[in-house]
């Protein structure tokens, strides 16, 4: 579900006009739909178990006024560095809903979260356990931990967003678990309260997420009878949207949600879940203006003034975008739609079918609220991607479009040059 669609022919976000926001920020732009997040965290919210902590993965997106809108819902956070650590709390998320992911946590990461008395760490080597023990122990404190433990099941998405096979780097192998839980309970300033999985993202068949469930909940009853206090199940997120208007779509969260009660219904455990992409992705576009109509080759070339620096997943993944005129007109023609970037990858779409179009006409590319403006870059100095909040009839830049000179104003020169 998303709140982008068209009145009297004109695409509008909520109830407003996307050439107006156009006309106050420019393009390319990205704008987001407090609708559709309310409405998605609401939709996991009601199919989570009772009392389930839901960490909304600060990776798919972190703008602060996303954050402080899923805040007020009362949305966690499921971070992976101080960085984003700092954005949750500064958006008023409260430690006490934080979990802390990632395989390379640094001492001085694991201080802060500390600081923050964060709800858990989920730990990912024998490594990060044993310097978050000495970090917690120095400051006197006990650190809430559940070993990310790697279950070696194929999550069925694409290569490079799965995450819980036995060659991906994240979690520990399964063969070691009851070892480093054992090493867990000795060592001090650890307290190892909880299990966590995460095999991967975009997954859109359950079967997997229901393997991997099963597992982990029957590691919680092996570790109990081993005498470990496990109070916690984290199951991650994962979970796909559609990103093609005519493909079949992913499995509800309600679906997902009776597996998931099947497996924890009587393990007595506080359930977390971290989702991002289901959240976020279907509640953001990216907007951009026609620069050139090019000919030439087997089809014509629409060039784009956004480019793979804004919006990297089709460059990194292949993935799909739908695309859509902000005003549609005209038979349909098939375009190779790219952008001004000096990268071959510089592609959106091949042979895609969209409206005749000119030069200053306006495309909007869909599902783009998840790793879209948090994966941009300035590469080819072009500035970072503005952002918009639209709710209801009101819209607000929530990141505006840096200068050239604010860019340049981030180096030095070196001491031995001098400015020209």
């Amino acid at each position: 579900m998303n709140h982008f669609d068209y009145r009297d022919g004109e695409l509008f976000a909520e109830d407003v006009p996307v050439r107006a926001i156009v006309e106050a920020v420019g393009t390319p732009v990205y704008i987001y739909a407090s609708a559709t997040l309310t409405r998605h965290f609401e939709v996991m919210r009601e199919a989570a178990p009772p009392g389930a902590l839901i960490a909304y993965s600060v990776k798919a997106n972190g703008n602060l006024s996303v954050l402080r809108t899923l805040a007020a819902l009362g949305a966690g956070a499921d971070i992976v560095s101080e960085g984003e650590l700092r954005r949750a709390l500064a958006a008023g998320i409260p430690g006490q809903k934080i979990v802390f992911s990632g395989v390379g946590k640094t001492a001085s990461e694991l201080d802060a979260a500390l600081s923050a008395q964060i709800y858990q760490f989920n730990v990912e080597s024998e490594g990060e356990l044993r310097l978050l023990s000495q970090v917690a122990n120095g400051r006197g404190r006990t650190a809430p931990v559940a070993l990310r433990v790697n279950p070696d099941i194929d999550a069925q998405t694409h290569a490079k967003i799965t995450t819980g096979t036995a060659e991906s780097k994240f979690g520990v192998a399964w063969a070691d678990a009851e070892r480093l839980y054992a090493l867990a309970k000795d060592l001090p300033g650890i307290d190892a309260c909880g299990v966590d999985i995460h095999i991967g993202s975009q997954i859109t068949d359950l079967r997997p997420l229901d393997l991997a469930i099963e597992k982990a909940a029957g590691l919680v009853r092996t570790l109990r009878a081993q005498g470990h206090k496990i109070t916690r199940l984290d199951v991650g997120g994962g979970l796909g949207v559609p990103y093609m208007l005519d493909e079949e779509p992913p499995p509800l969260p309600s679906a997902y949600a009776k597996i998931l009660a099947g497996h924890t219904r009587d393990l007595d455990v506080h359930v977390i879940l971290e989702p991002g992409r289901l959240i976020v992705a279907n509640a953001g576009i990216l907007v951009s203006r026609v620069t050139y109509i090019k000919e030439g080759g087997p089809r014509p070339f629409m060039i784009l003034d956004a480019g793979m620096n804004d919006l990297l997943r089709p460059a990194l993944y292949d993935a799909w975008h739908d695309i859509k005129a902000v005003r549609p007109d005209g038979e349909l023609t098939a375009y190779d739609v790219v952008g001004p970037v000096c990268e071959s990858a510089d592609i959106f779409a091949k042979d895609r079918e969209l409206p005749a179009s000119k030069a200053g006409d306006l495309m909007a590319i869909l599902t783009a609220g998840a790793y879209g403006a948090v994966q941009g870059s300035s590469y080819n100095a072009r500035p970072l991607t503005p952002e918009v909040l639209v709710k209801g009839r009101q819209f607000s830049v929530v990141r505006r479009r840096p200068t050239f000179d604010e860019m340049m104003q981030l180096e030095t020169w070196a001491e031995w040059l001098k400015p020209l």
